[in-house]
């Protein structure tokens, strides 16, 4: 069964990152920045270790965090109102998404799964109970919604759903939220949805949540990372929102697993979310996106579809091999290339291959640079 639903995929991701280090590639493959984070954060940390912040802090979390966030997300250009009831405070996103399916689903519940997808997602359902139904996104990686109905049964209970998405940098729009909304409504189905990469929505596209939709978020576990959000992903510091019944029933499971989450952290972040611009903090990945892209483009490799958000992009490699798995491919141009990526196949439950590999551009300038300079020059 582990096989089946996706337990041996982490492998690819800790291989690819091994396989770099050992071979001194340059390491693309994972999405962890390798740039300082804003010195402000680190200033509030190192204020919070002076104000006693060594206890609990209420499982809810800080009340100055849940302060900030409330502010955050009413700034935002599609604002999103809540209040203290509808947020939680979590240590990480695959902990808010393990807990939100605990606190919805019985033994053999359905749960639809989006791929590609990662690899997380399949393992945290199994775990509670359920069943993964999985959806295979077009060839465009967009969704037909004929063909997603046909996966709605009566033993459906929840969707996952990721936007920005990793790996293939697709946002939901509006339109996408409402069409879910009108498959479900009628249903007692919950939607996961998670939101992690919000703040990294290109080309004056705006992120538009889930939570927004007057109607889906009053079934719907809304998931956000500051992790993510800030670089800051060690310090273990993330939110979810839901309507008061659900935080109710999350909270319930969440005091018997982890409690409260990391108190420096969270006074930290709470000060730097009051003076954080995601308009800058956006400015500054799309920045590394359009190098990564405009280099690519010298190179044999091919970008059919220019990523809208999140700070991955998915690369077409067959003018490069026509005979190579995706997974062949990504360890020839780790170990003889010395680039690493990872195979888009490891976000799939079951696929062995598919064309594309994904690449993280959430890197320093000078690396994305000297890498794909290499690339130009010995792919």
């Amino acid at each position: 069964m582990d096989e089946i639903y996706g337990f041996t995929h982490y492998s690819f991701f800790t291989e690819m990152s091994e396989l770099a280090a050992k071979h001194g590639s340059y390491d693309l493959s994972l999405g962890l920045p390798d740039f300082d984070i804003d010195e402000r954060l680190t200033f509030f940390l190192k204020e919070a270790a002076e104000k006693a912040t060594y206890h609990y802090e209420p499982l809810a979390g800080n009340p100055l965090l849940i302060e900030s966030i409330i502010h955050f997300n009413a700034k935002r250009i599609h604002k999103i109102i809540i209040t203290a009831d509808e947020i939680t405070v979590v240590p990480c996103a695959t902990f808010a998404l393990y807990t939100s399916l605990k606190s919805i689903l019985n033994q053999n519940d359905e749960v639809i799964i989006i791929q590609p997808s990662y690899y997380t997602y399949g393992p945290a359902v199994v775990m509670n109970g359920g069943i993964p139904v999985y959806y295979d996104l077009e060839n465009d990686f967009s969704i037909c919604w004929d063909r997603f109905k046909n996966c709605i049964t009566e033993k459906t209970k929840a969707i996952i759903v990721n936007s920005p998405q990793n790996p293939t940098g697709k946002i939901w729009k509006k339109e996408d939220w409402h069409q879910l909304y009108e498959m479900i409504k009628n249903r007692d189905i919950y939607l996961v949805s998670e939101e992690i990469y919000d703040t990294y929505c290109y080309d004056e596209t705006d992120h538009y949540s889930s939570f927004i939709h007057p109607e889906l978020r009053e079934k719907t576990f809304c998931i956000f990372s500051f992790g993510k959000m800030f670089h800051t992903s060690g310090w273990k510091v993330s939110y979810i929102l839901a309507p008061e019944a659900l935080t109710a029933k999350f909270r319930c499971h969440q005091q018997y697993i982890s409690y409260s989450v990391n108190a420096p952290a969270q006074y930290a972040v709470a000060m730097y979310l009051n003076v954080f611009e995601p308009d800058r903090n956006k400015k500054v990945m799309q920045k590394k996106r359009d190098i990564f892209n405009n280099l690519l483009q010298e190179t044999s490799l091919q970008i059919e579809h220019q990523t809208e958000g999140s700070v991955f992009q998915i690369v077409n490699f067959r003018s490069v091999s026509k005979s190579m798995t995706d997974v062949e491919f990504s360890r020839w141009l780790t170990v003889e290339k010395k680039v690493s990526c990872l195979p888009l196949s490891a976000f799939y439950n079951a696929r062995q291959n598919s064309d594309y590999v994904r690449f993280s551009f959430a890197k320093k300038d000078e690396l994305i640079i000297q890498a794909l300079e290499h690339l130009k020059k010995n792919l």
